[in-house]
């Protein structure tokens, strides 16, 4: 299977157990007096477009290169990943803003029941969360780990509003609005989580290097080119799932043109067949002398 293949699948999943999620904790704030748990549910809602938005995203990277894009479609992917982190922002918004609405109100406590559907919860949100980073790190792709990321956030805002319900119930009447207050904490965690998705989307598009396990791998696999003796420069640039790669190989000054051209060639192919997740590979040929 394709890394492609394998992130469209990963993303499937993350749509279809937010749908389940988002009717589940809709249905448990209402009927619970919960707001946190509304809150949470209002979060799952925003998760479902953000994964239809990674999963179409996927799908347009896959489109081969062509004239006007020769490097293929991969640079969606950051593009998707700023989409989702924006939804995030949304959510949080929406969160905070109805948890200061709440906390003013007088309301009802939280029932008992509700702490059962959010251990569930928790428990879902952080397998799925693992799940899909390790698919994420499988395929390198960010906007899948911006996915994962909204299960993390999933199920922090569900342990805060765990706690929110917890501290209700104990303490009883004066403290019915803890779970608002947790909601609240949990906006905060929310777009602290946007931060840390959007930054690496935006090292992405603006080709920062980050990656000096590839470069010391792509530089040990070039020495056992027959005729490499060394490298020079190496840059890449991740676009989607691939890395492009802009290599300067150094060659004895004595042999011809040809040979050279040669030599850059069987690199090429060297490089791209030990190493799958390249891309596009170009080769700079440079005399030792």
């Amino acid at each position: 299977m394709t890394n492609e293949q394998t992130a469209i699948r990963t993303t499937y999943f993350s749509i279809i157990g937010n749908t389940v999620l988002a009717l589940i904790k809709g249905l448990a704030g209402f009927f619970g007096n919960s707001y946190a748990l509304i809150a949470d549910a209002i979060e799952s809602t925003t998760d479902i477009f953000a994964s239809l938005l990674v999963l179409l995203g996927f799908k347009y990277a896959k489109r081969p290169a062509d004239e006007n894009h020769p490097y293929g479609h991969g640079k969606i992917e950051p593009l998707i990943t700023f989409a989702v982190a924006s939804f995030l922002v949304v959510s949080a918004t929406i969160i905070a803003h109805e948890s200061i609405q709440n906390i003013q109100t007088p309301h009802k406590i939280p029932k008992p029941w509700t702490l059962i559907v959010l251990g569930l919860i928790i428990v879902w949100k952080e397998i799925s969360f693992q799940i899909v980073v390790r698919k994420s790190k499988l395929t390198n792709s960010s906007s899948l780990k911006a996915d994962a990321w909204h299960h993390r956030s999933d199920a922090i805002t569900s342990v805060m509003a765990f706690i929110g319900i917890s501290i209700a119930l104990i303490f009883g009447k004066g403290y019915e609005t803890a779970d608002d207050w947790a909601a609240l904490f949990a906006s905060a965690f929310i777009l602290y989580n946007s931060y840390l998705i959007l930054r690496p989307a935006l090292g992405e598009v603006m080709d920062e290097q980050l990656y000096a396990d590839l470069i010391l791998e792509i530089r040990e696999k070039s020495m056992e080119v027959q005729g490499v003796l060394g490298t020079e420069k190496c840059f890449i640039r991740k676009a989607g799932m691939k890395f492009h790669v802009d290599l300067h190989a150094i060659v004895n000054s004595e042999i011809s043109v040809k040979a050279g051209h040669d030599i850059a060639h069987k690199l090429k192919d060297y490089l791209r067949k030990e190493i799958p997740n390249l891309g596009h590979v170009l080769i700079h040929i440079e005399p030792n002398a």
